[in-house]
């Protein structure tokens, strides 16, 4: 993974906001939807993104499904950033 990937996936707000959320805790899309106050449709479509670029990975719970940060030598950097871009926004 490379850093242009990085910013192509974090480019938009609200994948912004779930990679800062999935910095903290892993997360059901239920869950993340309700958190940002959007559709459950809308945090599928940003996490589908989130996985093509290969920042999130699944963990399947049962019957549920959460998403987490994926955590990779690359990804600290992406963890600074995101540090950075919490105190801004």
């Amino acid at each position: 993974m490379g850093l242009g990937k990085i910013a192509h996936a974090a480019n938009d707000p609200i994948r912004r906001e779930i990679l800062i959320v999935l910095k903290k805790e892993k997360m059901s899309a239920r869950k993340l939807a309700q958190h940002l106050n959007i559709s459950e449709d809308l945090v599928l479509n940003h996490l589908s993104v989130l996985k093509e670029n290969d920042l999130i990975l699944e963990e399947h719970e049962k019957n549920d499904i959460y998403y987490l940060l994926k955590a990779s030598v690359l990804d600290n950097i992406m963890l600074v950033l995101l540090d950075l871009l919490e105190l801004i926004v």
